[in-house]
């Protein structure tokens, strides 16, 4: 039983506000408009998104999940930070207890920002993690964010 941990960073042209706003405090609205083909659905089973609150969401007959749930362990508005763990769901692939994440966005040059993630993937008893298993999860993190900052990008006035 281990716990892998990866951090990565990336930047962007959009604000921390702006980034925030979508990806954390909208996602339930935002993601399944802009990526259609793979998220079905975000709601919350419990609590509207603060601290405490559990998300899940349904993917598409495309997705290779069926569905996976999240809760909300801290969330800082001010500080544009949010750490949530991935509790349920057939993206733990019978082989995790749970990944936890942490996202922090900092302003950076002239109205951009880095994203900040970390990862942390506790495995079952007796099972070892596979670097690919990792890397395709940390993947599609990394495309939904790209695929926001395209939409804040084009419609600057979203999310001010």
């Amino acid at each position: 039983m281990g716990v892998i941990k990866i951090s990565h960073s990336f930047a962007t042209q959009v604000t921390p506000d702006r980034m925030f706003k979508a990806l954390i405090m909208d996602s339930h609205n935002i993601c399944p408009k802009l990526m259609f083909s793979s998220i079905k659905s975000i709601e919350f089973v419990e609590g509207q998104g603060e601290a405490g609150s559990i998300k899940q969401i349904n993917f598409t007959e495309a997705s290779p999940f069926k569905y996976v749930r999240h809760r909300i362990d801290a969330i800082d508005e001010e500080k544009f930070t949010c750490k949530h763990t991935l509790i349920e769901g057939d993206a733990l692939m019978d082989k995790l207890e749970y990944i936890t994440y942490e996202v922090k966005f900092e302003g950076y040059g002239r109205g951009g920002c880095i994203c900040k993630l970390s990862s942390e993937y506790k495995a079952k008893e007796g099972v070892e993690i596979k670097e690919e298993d990792i890397e395709l999860g940390k993947d599609r993190a990394i495309g939904m964010y790209e695929v926001v900052e395209a939409y804040l990008l084009a419609h600057p006035r979203a999310y001010t």
